[in-house]
């Protein structure tokens, strides 16, 4: 008995650290909207760019996948729409840094599968996202 448990708290350690290897291996940055909105700013585009730059290499390095989000006001079918048109938007903006349409990737969860809880005003607010998430290429 004593050596089923440890050998299942060696696996759950072991896979533990796969998981944690495996998040350290992406690099995620996360662009916000307002409710019902695929608008974005500025500010978010310029923090977007400033962090693609920094990354050296970026395009012969990383693949990149776009995951949208929203809340669920609005019913399952508005909100698979607004996921689309969300990360369509993030899209266009990666496109006009010309960054190859190949190596982009698309998502859209719309209102399932939320990472933040819907049941608060701050956990629909962390939904209304897409987050862009460079994925090392493998060779």
């Amino acid at each position: 008995m004593v050596s089923r448990l440890l050998l299942i708290v060696l696996i759950c350690v072991h896979s533990g650290r796969l998981l944690a290897q495996q998040q350290q291996d992406e690099i995620r940055k996360s662009i916000f909207f307002g409710g019902g909105s695929y608008y974005v700013d500025d500010n978010q585009i310029d923090e977007l760019y400033a962090w693609l730059d920094s990354i050296p290499n970026m395009l012969d390095k990383y693949d990149i996948q776009l995951i949208s989000h929203t809340d669920p006001i609005g019913g399952k079918e508005y909100n698979e729409w607004l996921s689309k048109m969300r990360s369509e938007a993030v899209q266009q903006i990666l496109l006009q840094k010309a960054i190859p349409e190949r190596k982009i990737t698309i998502k859209d969860w719309g209102l399932d599968n939320p990472v933040y809880s819907n049941t608060s005003y701050q956990g629909m607010q962390m939904n209304r996202r897409v987050d862009v998430i460079l994925y090392p290429i493998i060779f």
